[in-house]
């Protein structure tokens, strides 16, 4: 197993990706460095998301960026939602997928690791976001060319930037939600 890792890692340095193997192994060390340090969503603010985003058991929901799955897990459990969180992290991996467990919604909830810049997201009819804004950025073609039309995005704290202006901004408990539709 220790050379695994060690040819994993040094695979990653001269190509730029692990194996498949090594990929959908929860226990694997990171893909990658994370882009941010993981803080946790108040409810409050889980709930004001998911609300803004008007979802439904029809909807598909995925966060990237899961970290401990509560969004995720509370749009199955709250909304009927099927949900998929994506962390390139495998501790926050280890954490969402034993979080929909004890929310009682592993049949509906799928926790991914993967790097949400690669990851397919084209199935999403809601997406989750609370990266910087400068990843917000950086993810913005993405999202505009994967996402089907009518698809929300929502981001708490951090907006897209000047050039893709929220549809609507909401404030709760000190924090600003902001929501985009993909036309």
């Amino acid at each position: 197993m220790r050379f695994r890792v060690v040819a994993s890692i040094l695979l990653t340095a001269v190509v730029g990706v692990l194996p498949l193997a090594a990929q959908q192994s929860s226990t694997q060390a990171p893909l990658r460095r994370p882009d941010v340090m993981w803080v946790p969503t108040p409810p409050a603010v889980v709930d004001a998301m998911l609300k803004l985003a008007d979802v439904k058991p029809a909807d598909v929901v995925y966060d990237l960026g899961c970290g401990d799955g509560v969004i995720v897990a509370t749009a199955a459990q709250k909304y009927g939602a099927r949900a998929v969180g994506i962390d390139v992290d495998p501790q926050r991996v280890k954490e969402a997928t034993e979080r929909a467990q004890k929310m009682g919604v592993s049949d509906k909830v799928e926790i991914r690791q993967g790097d949400l810049f690669d990851a397919d997201i084209k199935e999403a009819s809601v997406v989750t976001l609370y990266l910087l804004r400068s990843l917000n950025i950086r993810l913005m073609p993405k999202l505009k060319a994967e996402l089907k039309p009518g698809t929300r995005i929502v981001s708490q704290t951090f907006d897209m930037g000047e050039t893709w202006p929220p549809e609507k901004t909401i404030e709760v408990d000190g924090r600003n939600v902001y929501l985009w539709t993909i036309k």
